[in-house]
């Protein structure tokens, strides 16, 4: 891989994460852009986003980085400064979530970022740079879940659609983009005093998690014409008997543990079909289906009010903090680069 070109390097601040003799620890440090992860396309970053799993990696609670020392953030949006790639010049609008970033590269916690060109991907007409990351893998996730859905056949016509974990940063996105793909949305939260927004965003009906009642059998009478789950464990096991002939339960998270119980009854009398969602390491056609239907048909009309927090690089510990002690609501933009001219 050959790295962007870079005659003049610069010197920046970026939120990068150790794990040494010194121990585990993060924080703002300033280097220069030729320690970056090699790559064709130097951006300079406008915004990024904070992820559960940004958080899991900023404080060492989880095990994200292969390797040490990077940069965090696992999406970043900004200008092209530099390319060798021909398929991008300087000053172009560009995104990139997943694919490595703060994982085996570094990520968009930085005012520069290194990006492959194969994961650089222009940011679709219909987005802002901002509104592109308020959507960041969150929105990204639900938007795939989607595609992979109606990949699968699914369908309005099949039912209404259970969002788990709706108030979250995945939910909340979700339940506004399947909305407008014309879906009926019933919001599953164990926050119920957050059921009068998750209504402004276009859930039909909200569902108390805590008076959700599971019958426990094989198979109960369908209620749903399929879910994006995410959550895992008990929930996951629950929703499943609930689901419509040849529906789809969609699965990208483990809020409520990573094991479930369940029988073979679901899959083989109604046909249901369980898909896995893992956002990061999507493959590329599929991420510019994903990005051009959030740019066009699928973009969320809520974004300003899903942003409901943003930060500087120096105020991440207290967002990762807040977020691992489930004291966070919607989603949370950092800006870096915001000057007129990206």
């Amino acid at each position: 891989m050959t790295d962007a070109v870079n005659s003049t390097p610069v010197d920046f601040r970026a939120f990068r994460i150790h794990n040494d003799d010194a121990g585990y620890r993060g924080g703002i440090e300033t280097m220069n852009t030729q320690a970056l992860s090699a790559g064709e396309v130097l951006v300079k970053v406008a915004y990024s986003s904070v992820n559960y799993k940004d958080a899991l990696a900023g404080t060492g609670k989880g095990k994200i980085l292969r390797h040490y020392p990077l940069n965090g953030g696992i999406d970043a949006a900004g200008v092209v400064a530099a390319s060798t790639d021909p398929a991008f010049k300087e000053g172009d609008k560009v995104l990139c979530t997943g694919s490595g970033l703060s994982e085996t590269r570094d990520g968009g916690y930085g005012e520069y970022i290194r990006l492959p060109a194969q994961w650089t991907i222009p940011l679709p007409k219909g987005l802002s740079l901002r509104e592109s990351m308020i959507i960041g893998t969150a929105g990204f996730t639900a938007a795939l879940a989607l595609l992979r859905m109606q990949d699968n056949r699914q369908t309005p016509s099949l039912g209404p659609i259970a969002v788990s974990g709706a108030s979250g940063g995945v939910g909340m996105l979700a339940i506004d983009i399947f909305s407008r793909a014309g879906y009926e949305v019933h919001a599953i939260s164990g926050k119920a005093a957050h059921f009068d927004f998750l209504r402004d965003l276009g859930a039909a009906q909200c569902i108390d998690r805590h008076q959700l009642a599971f019958s426990g059998k094989p198979m109960d009478s369908a209620r749903f014409g399929g879910a994006l789950d995410n959550v895992g464990g008990p929930m996951l096991a629950g929703l499943l008997p609930l689901i419509e002939p040849y529906g789809n339960v969609a699965i990208c998270g483990n809020a409520g543990g990573i094991a479930f119980e369940s029988t073979v009854m679901p899959f083989i009398i109604r046909g249901a079909s369980l898909l896995g969602i893992a956002s990061a390491g999507t493959a590329r056609d599929i991420r510019d289906r994903v990005w051009e239907h959030l740019g066009g048909d699928w973009k969320p009309q809520h974004l300003e009010r899903i942003a409901t927090r943003e930060v500087s690089l120096d105020q991440l510990p207290d967002v990762f903090g807040r977020m691992l002690a489930g004291d966070s609501f919607g989603r949370t933009l950092v800006r870096l680069n915001t000057s007129h001219q990206i």
